[in-house]
């Protein structure tokens, strides 16, 4: 087969939860061990770190990756889902998996899979494995997708586990409460194997503490390590101080992850940077500060408060959940108010939105803001919200707006409707924002 052959086959053939959702969910193991086992354990080859969470799992993979890779280690980083490229999704210091490997992955597999049917879950995180292992990675990143203790990615015994927080998202499969929600994430913490957890709720600090009690796993709480002050904002840099509580030693930091939730990121990687040295896994100062302002540029991570205009400014960020869109108002909020955007009434702000059926859609209109404008759009996958639906829903929380097919299309109107010194947002859902040409 040809590469692209080869994807049309892992799109078509395999169960692809990004396309269906839930039926594509397998709720065991099994056959990620099948896939494993027939490629002799790959997993058990390389040393990992695993990484959980409803927010932020995936920037605090990037910045991690970033800083071990600028401290020369070959570093392997596995993230979904992908925006533009399947190949996204597997990288080693910041380069794409090659077509070749996929292709003969994928041939070297076949039989297997056609006797197991593994998801495209599971048949992608068994090639990422194999091929860190052959690549010989030094060490490898691997983000969970959509849970913890079930997830495909749960075979691995890293040399340290983080869980970034937990949200209302996936509640057909993870649970409908914060306390369920968490106990599927803590199923990442492993006996003998540190875990940090970036934030807590008192609904969720003594599920940790009671799994990695009986797992004899030392455990860490970010948010009590370090303190975040003094945060500076431009559209490139975000600036902000971090103080260790235990040493009271106070740093600056710049980050090219600009979005203001990266504060929260930030005290999680900084944790995971001192328990990587006492692993045998030291950065140095000089290399932390400079991979930090440089994260985009090492690992190719964009859709994170990813400004790509300005005239008006035009904002790409995956938010798709009751508490990524929190984040995500805040942070306009502070941007408003700092630019005096919103002055005027043609000035104020524009949303282009859409979203999948299997979210909370209702929690995430309800806190939107009732005097934006809005574009209500879908991507073009199977579990999109049609537009027309979205903007019906939309009008029972008072969200006026116009709905379009194509996020492009959206685009073209919301500028020609926003002032020169309005902002632009495209939100809600990570195939919408994959589709923005």
């Amino acid at each position: 087969m040809t590469y692209q052959q080869t994807i049309n086959y892992l799109y078509s053939q395999l169960p692809m939860y990004s396309r269906i959702g839930a039926a594509a969910y397998k709720e065991d193991l099994h056959n990620t061990i099948a896939l494993c086992n027939a490629i002799d354990n790959p997993q058990t080859k390389f040393k990992s770190i695993h990484i959980a969470g409803t927010n932020g799992k995936g920037s605090t993979s990037h910045m991690l990756a970033a800083m071990l890779q600028q401290a020369g280690y070959k570093t392997g980083l596995y993230t979904s889902p992908h925006l533009k490229d399947f190949r996204e999704r597997i990288k080693i210091n910041g380069e794409m998996i090659s077509e070749d490997f996929v292709v003969d992955f994928v041939e070297r597999t076949k039989t297997v899979s056609e006797e197991i049917k593994p998801s495209f879950f599971e048949l992608t995180v068994a090639m990422a494995f194999d091929y860190f292992e052959k690549e010989k990675v030094d060490i490898a990143v691997i983000e969970t997708g959509l849970g913890g203790r079930l997830d495909s990615t749960n075979i691995i015994t890293p040399l340290l586990s983080i869980i970034t927080n937990i949200g209302y998202d996936h509640m057909d499969l993870l649970g409908n409460t914060l306390e369920k929600i968490a106990s599927e994430k803590a199923g990442i913490i492993k006996p003998n194997v540190p875990v940090i957890i970036g934030e807590y709720l008192p609904e969720t600090k003594n599920i940790f503490i009671e799994k990695a009690t009986q797992c004899h796993a030392p455990i860490y709480f970010a948010q009590d390590e370090y303190a975040v002050s003094n945060i500076h904002y431009t559209m490139q840099l975000l600036s902000c101080d971090i103080t260790s509580t235990e040493h009271n030693i106070t740093e600056t930091f710049e980050l090219d992850l600009n979005g203001f939730y990266q504060t929260k990121n930030i005290r999680t990687v900084l944790c995971a940077e001192g328990i990587l040295t006492q692993l045998g896994f030291p950065i140095k100062n000089e290399d932390e500060k400079q991979a930090l302002k440089k994260v985009k540029k090492l690992t190719g991570l964009y859709g994170r408060w990813d400004v790509i205009s300005s005239n008006p400014t035009i904002i790409l960020d995956v938010a798709h959940n009751e508490d990524g869109i929190k984040q995500l108002l805040n942070q306009l909020s502070i941007v408003s108010r700092e630019s005096s955007v919103v002055s005027r009434e043609k000035a104020a702000l524009h949303f282009i939105i859409g979203m999948v059926k299997d979210k909370d859609i209702s929690k995430v209109l309800s806190i939107l803001p009732k005097n934006a404008q809005y574009y209500f759009c879908n991507a073009h996958i199977e579990r999109a919200l049609p537009h027309k639906e979205l903007l019906k829903k939309a009008k029972i929380f008072e969200l006026n707006g116009e709905s379009f097919d194509d996020v492009n299309e959206a685009i073209k109107a919301a500028k020609l409707n926003a002032a020169a010194d309005g902002i632009i947002i495209v939100c809600g859902s990570v195939f919408l924002v994959a589709e923005v040409a």
